[in-house]
């Protein structure tokens, strides 16, 4: 059975800094495409989902990397082999 890693506090306070990024980026992005280019009340283009969900799929990455890593049971049997 393979067995979970635990993250460190260093993962969990780099995954922390990505999300807070996320937040704060994200927030002033929409800020300015609603204040800036949706200042004359007509329809813009809401070209920032792309951004959004680009970086929304890394975060979910990061998380899964943090949050869901399992030990290789196969890389102690590569290590010997290539080592030998």
């Amino acid at each position: 059975m393979p067995v979970k890693i635990i993250p460190s506090s260093k993962d969990k306070s780099r995954f922390t800094m990505h999300v807070v990024l996320f937040i704060l980026a994200n927030a002033g992005l929409w800020s300015y495409w609603y204040f800036v280019q949706g200042a004359n009340h007509q329809w813009v283009y809401p070209w920032g989902i792309w951004i959004t969900a680009a970086w929304g799929l890394s975060l979910i990455g990061h998380w899964c990397a943090v949050f869901t890593s399992f030990e290789d049971q196969g890389s102690k049997d590569y290590q010997r082999q290539k080592n030998a």
